[in-house]
């Protein structure tokens, strides 16, 4: 017999309680477990859906925005009229659909464009190695950061994520000055979709391009973390993580520079030189 599929959670919160048994030291018990929430937000222009994203809940406006921002569907906050939780939905539907309505003259996501991302894919959907070209200009920004501050931003971005405490399951996202302040935490059980949640605030705040901030992101950072930060123009882009050579490769192309391993007793830097002083 085959297990039927499950019926996609409501998004009623960012975490889960559920029943846990323990075993430590050869003994066991029955206690409560608290998880972080994964749930499918399906969002879609007018009627039409374009993608479901596998999010965690919380900031889902946001997380529109800067999906819709990321990917080269709208130019700027003013291209969305308006962002709704659609009437009439289904139990399974309700709390995980965003209705986008773009404003006259907006881009419009090609019909063929519908996919499924999973948290763990920031590319998911795209159907060449053509589309993973974006239209983004080369970032010159004259920031700067010293070393070790940069390299404190990881434990900062880390005490920032009070549902990485409770579930130990969640990436997380920030936008530092070149001082060190925090503007912007976000997480999210898909370490891309923590970034476009950052890239929605700062589309909502008005501070787009990036060009006075520093990306800072728990994971590694891969292609889909390095096209978001280019795209959202900013100049600097940290990582707890490894870099992958395509990352590498678009922080050359793009004039961004990645820091990798970012720790109080080192870090590796691609890029760019001057930005990391």
């Amino acid at each position: 017999m085959m297990a039927e599929s499950p019926v996609p959670p409501l998004a009623a919160g960012p975490t889960s309680t559920v029943e846990v048994r323990r075993w430590r030291a050869g003994a066991t018990r029955l206690e409560s477990d608290e998880l972080a929430v994964e749930a499918p937000l399906e969002i879609r222009l007018g009627k039409s859906p374009i993608t479901v994203v596998m999010r965690t809940p919380g900031n889902d406006e946001e997380l529109v925005a800067g999906f819709l921002f990321d990917e080269g569907i709208i130019d700027g906050a003013a291209d969305i009229k308006a962002l709704s939780r659609p009437p009439l939905l289904s139990d399974a539907e309700r709390g995980n659909v965003i209705a986008v309505e773009l404003a006259q003259g907006a881009r419009r996501a090609p019909s063929e464009r519908l996919f499924f991302s999973v948290a763990a894919c920031g590319v998911c959907g795209k159907r060449s190695l053509g589309e993973l070209e974006m239209e983004a200009p080369v970032i010159d920004a004259p920031l700067r950061v010293e070393r070790d501050l940069l390299a404190r931003l990881p434990d900062r971005l880390r005490a920032a994520q009070p549902i990485f405490d409770r579930t130990g399951g969640l990436h997380g996202a920030g936008l530092f000055t070149a001082q060190g302040e925090l503007l912007c935490a976000r997480e999210d059980i898909g370490r891309h979709n923590a970034v476009d949640k950052v890239v929605g605030w700062a589309l909502g705040a008005g501070r787009l391009p990036l060009a006075d901030a520093i990306l800072v992101v728990s994971g590694r950072l891969g292609y889909e973390i390095a096209q978001k930060g280019i795209m959202a123009g900013t100049p600097i882009i940290a990582s707890v993580g490894a870099a992958s050579s395509l990352a590498v490769e678009l922080g050359k192309r793009y004039g961004v520079t990645l820091a990798t391993f970012v720790r109080a007793d080192g870090m590796n830097v691609f890029g760019p030189a001057g930005r990391v002083v």
